[in-house]
């Protein structure tokens, strides 16, 4: 196969993964349960320190299989029950009962949680005490990247600092554009990219919860009354709006299933996800098709966001969004042309969409970015385009270098700002 191909299959294996949970919250509890597998035994204390940008994602939202909200019963919940071997989904086989110790702990004051100062976007320290006995975890520059191990003081694991690094620079050194990403997805041999196929069974697993079960601000299923009442009708913009908010729905709400994610987020997995699937079913494809597809949807994502940090006040359903309607475009047979149109439509769209932490709203933001990507991709169709206009460029390429540029040069104190505000 062709070497540039592979690495483009390596960076999909390395992050397009289950999660299940939010993925700050869940980072917490991974470093948790990492901690309790080098200390032994059931730990007295638990304290947790994060990054202001972990700890706005994580004050919204319920994490899965507890009922409950935040940081601290993520660690309690990874200390108590999590599994180490199984990264994102760590608490994949929490109990009612172990819920109820990890609460006792928090309860008795035995958890503590706070930010700290680091450069580090992702970032989680975690130290479990029992007796003289403690173990401490370092979490930096992805959710489930462990940077340190301690056990009673003594250094067991370091990892190389190469292995560290924030994931939002993956495509570094990786010949890489949205022309290489459209011809890979097309020409690569099926075989290789079957595994894409998963996001769309998991991520549709995820949007049947959310229409069955009342989660959160039931997004999907306020639309689905809209649709039976007349007030709305069911064509493919509010059918792919509907039930993809119903798997954010689900998701944000603490539902025990596992999504797809995309670079770290379960949300904007979905958004690369659902709405290609639902095309795909529109204009009767096939399967080959529909992973080829997901692919361009879910590495033009990977390769959008790279260009700025992996947290910050920039929400990024909006990109992602941007690379589901290219691949929409190319399952109703547009040309490459067209899609990059799509890509440059949704951003000027959706750009100025801010990140306020993960919560049950994040829903309405997936379903604001898929909408948007429905029109963008309609427009493209039509060879209409936003062109030099604003932050748009007349190249896909440069417009995605103005979105760097614009979220680390222009939003830093806005995000400073956004956690001011939530924090007090």
């Amino acid at each position: 196969m062709n070497p540039l191909w592979q690495q483009y299959i390596q960076i999909l294996n390395q992050v397009v993964k289950p999660a299940l949970g939010c993925t700050e919250p869940i980072a917490a509890a991974y470093a948790s349960a990492v901690a309790r597998a080098l200390l032994g035994i059931k730990p007295e204390t638990i304290s947790v320190q994060v990054s202001d940008n972990l700890y706005k994602n994580s004050m919204g939202v319920y994490v899965p299989g507890t009922g409950k909200i935040g940081l601290a019963i993520a660690a309690a919940a990874g200390a108590i029950a999590g599994n180490a071997e199984a990264g994102l989904e760590v608490l994949a086989t929490i109990s009612p009962a172990q819920v109820a110790q990890a609460q006792d702990l928090i309860d008795a004051g035995k958890v503590k949680v706070e930010r700290t100062e680091t450069e580090e976007f992702i970032y989680c320290c975690v130290t479990l005490k029992a007796g003289e006995q403690e173990a401490l975890v370092k979490i930096c520059g992805g959710h489930t990247l462990i940077a340190e191990k301690r056990l009673n003081g003594e250094l067991v694991f370091t990892a190389d600092s190469t292995q560290t690094t924030a994931t939002g620079s993956i495509c570094d050194g990786i010949d890489i554009s949205i022309k290489s990403i459209y011809q890979f997805a097309q020409e690569v041999p099926f075989d290789q990219i079957k595994f894409i196929l998963k996001a769309s069974e998991l991520n549709g697993k995820l949007s049947d919860e959310g229409m069955a079960k009342p989660y959160g601000l039931e997004v999907g299923r306020t639309m689905k009354s809209g649709i039976a009442a007349g007030i709305i009708g069911e064509d493919l913009l509010n059918k792919i709006v509907m039930l993809t908010a119903a798997a954010s729905d689900a998701r944000m709400g603490g539902a025990n299933l596992p999504a797809m994610s995309n670079l770290g987020s379960g949300n904007q997995g979905i958004a690369a996800t659902i709405p290609v699937v639902l095309t795909a079913q529109c204009y009767n494809v096939t399967e080959e098709k529909l992973a080829r597809a997901l692919i361009m949807s879910h590495l033009g994502a990977i390769y959008i966001k790279s260009h700025y940090p992996p947290l910050s006040a920039f929400c990024g359903n909006t990109v992602t969004s941007a690379a589901a309607s290219m691949a929409m475009v190319y399952i109703a047979g547009g040309s490459f042309e067209q899609s990059c149109f799509a890509i440059q439509n949704v951003i000027s769209d959706s750009s100025g969409m801010v990140c306020d932490g993960a919560k049950a709203s994040c829903s309405m933001k997936v379903s604001t970015s898929s909408s948007a990507a429905v029109r963008s991709f309609l427009m493209a169709l039509n060879s209409q385009n936003v062109s030099g206009q604003g932050i748009i460029a007349t190249d896909v390429e440069k417009t995605i270098k103005n979105i760097g540029k614009m979220i680390l040069n222009g939003m830093s104190s806005t995000d400073v700002t956004i956690i001011d505000i939530m924090s007090t």
